[in-house]
């Protein structure tokens, strides 16, 4: 349904009832401070009259204009009594902006689908009943969250588009707007796990962290973890946040197969979901054996523009590296290469092979190269954890993680061949 095309009447009852409710909310967000402009009968008529203003001419909207013109007249001798009375630093804005969102909310109820009207109303009140909670997330989010979400912003909204219209990297089967997409799908899977561990999640025990550490980087994980272990002790509760960060890494390649290739992720579901869904059996079973340890660890940011540029070069490097294999060595070599990438990151083999590699490799090879290379992966994390760990008991997460690599493997070669 793409809008709301109700009658008349019906256009009249939706402004009412969305006026109506915005002053319920007003009313009760001041009803414990003094008496302000505006509210649930206010409300009502302000739209009403900014409804019936703009149906008179609608072609201009001179008549509403008019009746905008005699608010912000009122706006102005509202906001410079509160000056006088209690000085800038007191007066907000809230009141006027309110009783303006009131005005204009009439002639949207009547013209607009109806998912505007509604979506205007609701976040109206919810911005309004919710200064306490989000002047709390200002004081608590540093300054450097804003110009990472900015960095965000530019990676989606300005240079995506300028890499919209182009023909494929020589040597490559990536689009330079495919490989910006790619860094895109990461960075945001990345950057979400981030925001839910660091403001969402601050204090959560370690299995906890390593499934959201896990979503952004599972090698990452595993070398704080070691590196932890190594000071304080292969803990049940270190062991199994080593194995759950490895668990999450198989729904990520998952998810972001998914995301440029269906069938890919379609030929990928049972190698990826059946380790998975072990690991983290597992993680859970050792996880009771202990009590659980709060985080220590600060997550550091990973959205940054210069790793976002490396791994755009990277995907396109490997996925060079790629295309000059399979031509040469055919097949076999394509798997062989997995394996050989599976020690670095592996994040651009896979973005290359979903993006163009199934067309020449063909779906059954491209998922199995998927397979061993995050197989790879797992042996290299095992290293990692007894090279970084030195502790006895780190042989439980390494062997957890070399078993579930092999099981990796000849779920693929079955499922796949």
């Amino acid at each position: 349904m793409n809008g709301f095309t109700g009658s008349g009447a019906e256009r009249f009852a939706l402004l009412l009832g969305l006026s109506l409710f915005f002053g319920f909310a007003y009313e009760e967000f001041y009803s414990d401070e003094a008496p302000r402009p505006g509210g649930v009968r206010t409300f009502p008529m302000l739209a009403l009259a900014g409804g019936v203003l703009y149906l008179i001419e609608p072609k201009y909207g001179a008549a509403f204009l008019a009746g905008l013109l005699v608010l912000g007249g009122w706006t102005f001798v509202y906001l410079r009594g509160e000056f006088t009375k209690t000085g800038p630093a007191e007066t907000g804005f809230i009141v006027p902006l309110c009783n303006l969102i009131a005005y204009v909310l009439g002639p949207v109820a009547l013209t607009q689908p109806l998912w505007i009207s509604v979506t205007t109303a609701v976040a109206a009140v919810l911005l309004l009943g919710g200064k306490r909670t989000l002047h709390a997330w200002a004081r608590r989010v540093p300054g450097e969250e804003i110009v990472t979400a900015g960095k965000f912003l530019i990676l989606v909204g300005i240079v995506l588009p300028l890499l919209a219209k182009g023909p494929p990297i020589p040597y490559t089967t990536v689009t330079p707007f495919g490989v910006w997409l790619a860094v895109i799908a990461v960075s945001t899977i990345s950057y979400a796990s981030y925001l839910l561990q660091r403001y969402v999640f601050p204090k959560s025990g370690t299995l906890l962290a390593s499934v959201l550490g896990g979503l952004y980087s599972s090698t990452a994980t595993t070398v704080v973890l070691a590196r932890r272990s190594h000071d304080e002790g292969m803990s049940p509760a270190l062991e199994a946040g080593i194995v759950a960060a490895t668990g999450m890494m198989y729904l990520r390649v998952l998810a972001v197969c998914s995301i440029f290739s269906v069938a890919l992720g379609r030929a990928l579901l049972l190698p990826m979901t059946i380790p998975c869904a072990v690991v983290m059996v597992l993680a859970w079973i050792r996880s009771r054996r202990g009590p659980s340890a709060a985080t220590q660890e600060a997550v550091s940011n990973p959205l940054q523009l210069t790793t976002a540029l490396i791994f755009a070069a990277l995907l396109v490097l490997i996925s060079a590296v790629t295309t000059l294999v399979q031509t040469g060595l055919g097949r076999a070599g394509v798997l062989g290469l997995a394996a050989v990438v599976g020690v670095t990151d592996i994040d651009p083999f896979v973005l290359g092979l979903a993006q163009g590699g199934i067309a020449k490799l063909g779906l059954a090879t491209a998922a199995l190269a998927i397979v061993i290379a995050t197989s790879s992966n797992n042996v290299l994390k095992a290293v990692y954890t007894v090279g970084f760990s030195r502790q006895r008991q780190s042989w439980i997460p390494a062997g957890t993680l070399l078993v579930v690599a092999a099981l990796g493997a000849v779920l693929g070669y079955a499922l796949l061949r």
